[in-house]
């Protein structure tokens, strides 16, 4: 038996789960190009993380492989 994803426990703050849920169809043409643009922004902010997360990662590695 396979796992759905709706089946596997989430935060109860999930927002990302909340909002894969929420309907588009209310939204204006209008509406929809902010919330792509805010996305948008935010992928580029979780990047930026990712990006630093990992250099701070590779440097610790670097770090304590010459000890």
């Amino acid at each position: 038996m396979a796992i759905e994803e709706d089946d596997l426990p989430r935060r109860r703050d999930d927002v990302l789960a909340a909002l894969t849920k929420q309907s588009l169809d209310p939204l204006s043409v209008d509406e929809l190009n902010e919330r792509i643009a805010i996305l948008e922004a935010e992928i580029e902010r979780v990047k930026a993380h990712r990006a630093a997360a990992s250099s701070y990662k590779a440097n610790a590695e670097a770090l304590f492989k010459k000890g």
